[in-house]
C-alpha cells in the first residue's frame, strides 16, 4: 500500500505561479502567500497523480494544461467569502437613495430596466440579496423594472451560485420576511438546507468573467455596480485599470458599491463619493 506523501513547493516553482495568475487575473501573491497556494495546489497534484510542483507546472504551461488545468488553478487562489446582506448599509442606499435618484433620472423612461452587476459575486449570496431588495422595491414602485449580471472568475463558485442551495444557518440573520417570501427549507429536515425560490433565481443572470480581459463581453451599460472586497485582492495598477473599466461600463450618474476596507483614494478616475464606499459617477 503506497502512501501519499505531499509535494514541497520551491521558490522558484512559487515565482512561476504566481506570475502566471497575476498575469491572468491581476491577483497578487506576496512570498507569505506561498504556504497557502502550496496547500491548495496539493490537492490537484493528488487529483492527477503528479508527484512534484516542477511536473505540475511542466503540465499547466503545456498547450494541452493551458486548456484543461488553467481554470482549476485559477479557482483555487480565489477567495469566496460572503454573506447575505453582508454590510447591509448598502443595501439601504441603494434601496432608499440609488434607486429612487436613478428612477427621477429617468423620467419619461421610468421603465426601462435598472441594470445591476454584481462583479465578483462569489457563491451568489450578493446578487440573491440585490434581487431580493429590488423585488420588494418593485412591489411598492408599479412599472419599475430591473435585471441582475453576476459574475465571477471562478467556474466552480458560479456552479454553487446557480444551484443556490445553502446551510441553513448561513441565513440565519435574514429579516424573516424575507425568509418567507423568498427561501424553501429542505423537506428532509435533518439535512438543514435551504434554497432560493424559482422566481427569485431566475432575475439573476450568471456569467464567468475574467477583469482582466480587453473586453468583458458585457454590452449594456451599468446603472449599479457593486464589486465588494474583490479589488483588496489587486494591486494599484490593476486596481486603476479595473476603475476605468466600471467607470466606463457605468451610465452617467451610475453608482459603484466597493467593500468596507475599500477606496478609490489614489485611483485616478472620475467619481465622486456620495456614502460610506459608495461613488457616482460624474
Amino acid at each position: 500500500m503506497s502512501i501519499y506523501l505531499p509535494a514541497k513547493m520551491k521558490d522558484k516553482e512559487f515565482k512561476q505561479f504566481s506570475s502566471f495568475i497575476y498575469e491572468q487575473v491581476g491577483i497578487t501573491l506576496p512570498p507569505s502567500k506561498k504556504t497557502m497556494l502550496e496547500a491548495r495546489l496539493q490537492k490537484r497534484l493528488k487529483t492527477l497523480a503528479i508527484d512534484s510542483f516542477e511536473a505540475y507546472g511542466s503540465y499547466v504551461f503545456s498547450p494541452e494544461g493551458q486548456l484543461a488545468e488553467r481554470t482549476h488553478l485559477i479557482d483555487v487562489v480565489t477567495t469566496n467569502k460572503t454573506d447575505f446582506f453582508r454590510e447591509p448599509g448598502h443595501f439601504e442606499h441603494l434601496a432608499q437613495k440609488a434607486l429612487p435618484a436613478i428612477i427621477r433620472r429617468r423620467g419619461e423612461r421610468f421603465s426601462e430596466p435598472v441594470r445591476i452587476w454584481s462583479a465578483g459575486c462569489s457563491s451568489g449570496e450578493e446578487p440573491y440579496t440585490l434581487a431580493m431588495v429590488l423585488t420588494d422595491f418593485a412591489a411598492a414602485h408599479p412599472g419599475f423594472r430591473f435585471s441582475i449580471l453576476a459574475s465571477d472568475i471562478s467556474s466552480r463558485i458560479l456552479d454553487t451560485a446557480k444551484t443556490a442551495i445553502y446551510p441553513e444557518e448561513r441565513t440565519a440573520g435574514i429579516d424573516p420576511h424575507f425568509m418567507k417570501n423568498y427561501f424553501l427549507r429542505s423537506k428532509d429536515r435533518n439535512r438543514a438546507l435551504v434554497r432560493v425560490c424559482p422566481a427569485l433565481r431566475s432575475r439573476v443572470v450568471f456569467r464567468r468573467i475574467n477583469f482582466m480581459d480587453a473586453d468583458l463581453g458585457i454590452t449594456e451599460k451599468m446603472d449599479v455596480i457593486f464589486c465588494r472586497n474583490v479589488v483588496i485582492y489587486f494591486d494599484k495598477p490593476t486596481q486603476q485599470n479595473l476603475m476605468r473599466k466600471f467607470h466606463q461600463q457605468l451610465r452617467p450618474g451610475g453608482y459603484l458599491f466597493l467593500g468596507h476596507s475599500e477606496t478609490l483614494n489614489g485611483i485616478d478616475v472620475d467619481f465622486t463619493t456620495v456614502g460610506s464606499t459608495v461613488y457616482q459617477k460624474t
